[in-house]
């Protein structure tokens, strides 16, 4: 077996190397079938369009468990008997498998990658240690750090909260975390930083003094990008809105609730959005909706991809395999002219049910593939379909005349009465649903 794919004593995963591309008439169940990274689509390769990233905290520090069980997997790097000795096996065996499934980018909290700590000198010296073992792996192998961020939500310090928590002392406890966290940004070179307000909400309105905790969360959020920018960070910021769990009401409820606030704020110069498709629909949208109200609002900035289980009422953060929501959401994507320097995060766990170091892989590939076919099918539908011609005609009215001044301004209530009462009563006009449904089947299905 060649060096190329590890670094370090061993091979965490023995007998595998780089995922091949075969195509759809492969049986080969560890070859993608679709995702070709050096295909073209359009002016861009699909490793372009796409930027596929892997998470660490799903995929590496993630054994299984749930809420009525521990973890049913004994990953070989938790074998140590050191929680460093764990966390320096640990990126090894990641960035082993970044290469073999052959991604650009991964992304990371900081807790994830190094051994947390109480004290504030020694969980930043651990810090500052795994970075510069991450460093030395992405000069290695050429993965890139999509995005880093900080984990504010699981120590039980943050029960209430991080920038929004009633207690002063935690909130300075979470700028150790994002402080230290925007520095391994930096040093890693990542492209973007994620804010995931994990417990910024409340669970109670009875003792929550909600406009206060949201005016703490913007000046949180402002000292955070006033000190990135400060060492260097000349990225995004990005925000995560999901509506809730852990908490009852999370303050990055949706897109649009997102949207507002940073403008409120006056931080959406420097603020996009993170949309992920399982918090999507927790909040009662489509993963479509979110993508799109996001980039309506020019903030949409990267994406996670996974996928819930309509029978489960909590986020499953399962791989996404639905081709219609993965044409869907490529669809949003290619209309505004891509995602970088965002990219496609795979924030999915395989089963408990899954304990093959294969099944890993497997997962990944099946989310790579069904990502790569909704991008072939979305710029077939953009470039060779008649769908956007059927869009626009759908809205001609307004194209010139009467319609033309009412989306410029230019009319008044009374010009529009008076336009009314001249024409009579409207003709009634088709949406054709289903034309587009089956349009969308038919490039689908080819």
């Amino acid at each position: 077996m060649s060096n190329d794919f590890f670094i370090g004593t061993r091979e965490y995963f023995p007998g595998l190397g780089r995922i091949p591309f075969e195509g759809i008439g492969s049986d080969n169940p560890l070859a993608f079938k679709h995702y070709d990274a050096g295909k073209r689509i359009g002016e861009k390769t699909m490793a372009e369009h796409l930027r596929f990233a892997v998470c660490y905290w799903h995929s590496f520090c993630n054994a299984g468990h749930d809420p009525f069980g521990p973890g049913t997997r004994a990953y070989p790097w938790d074998a140590p008997a050191t929680a460093m000795g764990r966390a320096e096996a640990r990126v090894d065996a990641a960035f082993e498998f970044f290469s073999k499934l052959g991604v650009p980018y991964y992304c990371f909290h900081d807790i994830d990658l190094a051994p947390d700590a109480s004290d504030v000198g020694e969980y930043e010296r651990n810090l500052r240690h795994m970075v510069a073992l991450a460093k030395e792996r992405q000069q290695a192998t050429g993965v890139k750090l999509l995005w880093g961020t900080a984990n504010l939500f699981s120590h039980p310090r943050y029960m209430n909260g991080a920038s929004t928590n009633p207690d002063f002392a935690v909130v300075a406890r979470a700028a150790v975390q994002v402080k230290a966290a925007l520095e391994a940004t930096v040093e890693l070179g990542g492209e973007n930083y994620v804010f995931w307000g994990g417990r910024e909400g409340y669970a109670s309105l009875h003792n929550t003094d909600m406009k206060r905790e949201l005016a703490h969360m913007g000046r949180f959020l402002t000292m955070a990008r006033d000190y990135g920018r400060s060492i260097g960070f000349d990225g995004v910021f990005l925000i995560e809105p999901k509506p809730m769990e852990p908490m009852k009401h999370q303050y990055d409820f949706d897109s649009a609730t997102v949207v507002g606030f940073l403008r409120e704020h006056g931080l959406d110069q420097d603020f996009k959005l993170n949309i992920e498709a399982n918090h999507a629909t927790l909040s009662g949208h489509t993963f479509e909706h979110d993508l799109q109200v996001a980039s309506d609002a020019g903030l949409l900035g990267s994406i996670d991809a996974n996928r819930g289980n309509p029978q489960n009422g909590w986020d499953t953060d399962q791989f996404p395999v639905d081709l219609y929501d993965t044409v869907a959401a490529m669809l949003v994507v290619l209309r505004q002219g891509g995602l970088q320097p965002g990219g496609l995060n795979f924030d999915a766990k395989v089963r408990r049910e899954s304990t093959d170091p294969q099944d890993l892989f497997l997962a990944h590939i099946g989310g790579m593939d069904a990502f790569a076919r909704g991008l072939e099918v979305a710029h077939a539908l953009l470039t060779a379909s008649p769908m956007e011609g059927w869009r626009q005609r759908r809205y001609a009215s307004f194209d010139q005349g009467a319609g033309r001044d009412f989306e410029d301004g230019r009319s008044t209530l009374a010009d529009l009465r008076d336009l009314a009462a001249q024409a009579g009563e409207p003709k009634q006009r088709s949406g054709r649903q289903e034309v587009y449904e089956n349009l969308f089947n038919q490039y689908l299905l080819r």
